[in-house]
């Protein structure tokens, strides 16, 4: 029997940035093909791959990503928890994945898939990819951290960059020019104060103000300056689209990023169940079944120098992924 807390400590020790999960793809392939797997690996760009391991299919996927935010740290047992970039996000979960979908095929279940990829911290390549393979689950169990419970739902996203644009001069004539950094700092402060949609599930919708930029030197008056913005979407996104538009009128100009909707997932009874507020590669792998989420360690303390899960959590994910799995098969 796959002792999970091993495996999972295995997969930290291996560092996997995002671009750089060459290695933990080719260890979490050698250990799945050891064990009987049918393995695909499906090239995303160079030297990245994701990995499909399947049976007789037709049944349940259970999948997440094997890629990491910066910067690696080692992992570390102490007392009853495990440290190391990985350890809830996500090589935690994929080693309880692993080793519930391994203890399913000894018992016989050979209607388990699992699919590991690639890039899910930066722009979700891997999820895009594999959306082009062909699968046949009728349920995708995808895994994030939390807390354990099943999430009845989670907020999507949308990105936005502000722009501002001013003249140039010398900055000790500054008469002479216009500066673009200060109408939007000027700006930035007031979209917080926008009636933002809410939901009686997944709460209100926020924003963060996380990059700003502008200028070029300290004695030029700045001619370009911009921030982007991410709104956690609780719903449609096409009225705070439509505010935003409103807010920056004659004062900015706007880019619309990337978006995810919000999403709404199948919950089994006997769970406990609780919205997230993060996004997952979820939307992006529509033709991989009905969703589920699930995971074991908390977001609160993922992409931090103190990311950890318990190892009792750990331990208990692999009883309830194989529950998930039944239970899902069963409908």
């Amino acid at each position: 029997m796959t002792d999970v807390v091993s495996l999972a400590a295995e997969l930290l020790a291996i560092p996997s940035s995002t671009g750089e999960e060459r290695a933990v793809v080719d260890f979490v392939a050698r250990w799945l093909v050891g064990r009987g797997w049918n393995v695909h690996l499906q090239e995303v760009s160079r030297g990245r791959a994701n990995v499909w391991a399947s049976r007789a299919g037709g049944g349940v996927t259970l999948s997440t990503h094997l890629d990491t935010v910066p910067p690696y740290f080692a992992p570390r047992l102490d007392g009853d928890l495990l440290y190391g970039r990985g350890a809830c996000d996500a090589k935690g979960i994929a080693a309880a994945m692993l080793a519930a979908a391994d203890r399913l095929a000894t018992a016989g279940e050979q209607r388990v898939d699992l699919l590991f990829v690639v890039g899910e911290e930066k722009g979700s390549d891997g999820a895009r990819a594999a959306n082009r393979l062909s699968p046949t689950s009728r349920f995708l169990v995808n895994g994030e951290p939390t807390e354990s419970k099943l999430a009845s739902g989670a907020k999507g996203s949308q990105r936005v960059m502000v722009r501002t644009r001013g003249r140039p001069a010398h900055s000790a004539y500054p008469h002479l020019g216009e500066s673009a950094i200060e109408p939007l700092l000027a700006l930035l402060p007031t979209v917080k104060s926008l009636p933002m949609p809410s939901d009686p599930v997944l709460g209100e919708t926020t924003v963060n103000i996380g990059t700003i930029r502008g200028g070029s030197e300290a004695n030029i008056i700045p001619e370009h300056a911009e921030a982007e913005l991410m709104f956690r979407l609780v719903g449609d996104v096409a009225p705070l689209r439509k505010q935003l538009l409103a807010w920056a009128k004659g004062k900015a100009e706007l880019e619309w990023g990337s978006h995810i909707p919000a999403q709404r997932f199948h919950v089994i009874p006997g769970f406990e169940t609780a919205p997230v507020a993060y996004t997952s590669d979820i939307p992006l792998l529509d033709r991989w079944g009905t969703p589920v989420l699930f995971g074991p360690g908390s977001i609160h303390v993922a992409h931090t120098h103190d990311e950890h899960v318990s190892t009792a959590e750990l331990r208990a994910a692999v009883d309830a992924y194989e529950r998930i799995v039944r239970a899902l098969l069963a409908t």
